[in-house]
């Protein structure tokens, strides 16, 4: 039977009621976007203005996965991460908070800190399906290579997701807390990315909840002819109308604001969504 809520701190996400916004917070020097906060009082304002603007999750990450990113070590991640995530739930105390991460170190110390999701961009290893069982935690699973694939893109991101969400259950973990994400601009080409994205009611069909990453990759970029990252939110919006009418639970972006336009015009049309204000 396929999940029928996403459970976060919670706060039951109905499926197919409408999406859910995750907004994201770099806590690095070298984010792809430019928007990296390492000022613990620069990262809370970002996270409170994200809350404002209308994210129902923050994304917090202390290590860049941009292409020819450097590597941090487990201690610099915590160093930078942790302070962020005690701060901001502190300031937030119902808000739901993600640890972007692959590290079991670091996600087990961000949930006790007070995060309530790992996002992972190495897929589940039996170490943070351990430590989201034993936290009861939701965890985020990301398709990704270490070099694209020669073969059909969509058939592999759909093999591989899927024995990863089936091994996480035999594992303990709930089918309402595993998320499944595509990994758009992970090991795959821009050719591959775009198949991907074409294909996300097949995502959907495996019936766990799913969250889509597109702010402004650089596959965007290419299509639009825009060279700077903060110059893709109009093709980020695309993307993410495309993934209300395919049925994608979750969205993850740099700009919230322009992204809850989207949804909720989107999400009028395809989920029969209205705010609470709403008037004939």
């Amino acid at each position: 039977m396929s999940a029928r809520a996403l459970t976060v701190r919670g706060r039951r996400f109905i499926r197919g009621e409408r999406t859910v916004v995750m907004g994201i917070l770099n806590v690095t020097p070298d984010s792809f976007s430019g928007d990296g906060r390492l000022a613990l009082d620069d990262a809370v304002k970002r996270a409170e203005a994200q809350y404002e603007a209308g994210a129902d999750i923050i994304d917090i990450g202390g290590e860049s996965t941009r292409p020819g990113h450097l590597p941090v070590s487990v201690a610099e991640e915590l160093e930078r991460v942790v302070p962020v995530i005690r701060a901001v739930r502190e300031r937030f105390a119902d808000w739901p908070i993600s640890i972007d991460t692959y590290k079991p170190e670091v996600a087990r110390e961000a949930l006790a800190a007070g995060a309530d999701c790992i996002n992972s961009v190495w897929g589940a290893s039996d170490e943070l399906l351990a430590i989201a069982v034993e936290c009861d935690a939701t965890m985020a699973i990301m398709h990704n290579r270490e070099r694209p694939y020669d073969g059909e893109i969509v058939d592999e991101v759909l093999r591989a997701l899927l024995a990863a969400a089936r091994r996480a259950q035999e594992r303990g973990l709930p089918e309402d807390r595993i998320v499944l994400d595509p990994g758009i601009g992970f090991g795959k080409t821009p050719d591959q990315n775009i198949e991907v994205l074409a294909s996300l009611d097949r995502l959907v069909a495996l019936g766990y909840p799913t969250l889509l990453g597109t702010s402004r990759k650089s596959t965007l970029g290419k299509l639009a002819g825009r060279d700077r990252p903060e110059e893709r939110v109009f093709a980020t919006a695309a993307t993410t109308a495309i993934a209300v009418a395919a049925g994608i639970d979750m969205v993850r972006v740099h700009d919230v604001a322009a992204t809850r336009d989207v949804v909720a015009v989107s999400d009028a049309i395809v989920r029969h969504w209205r705010p609470r204000t709403w008037t004939e």
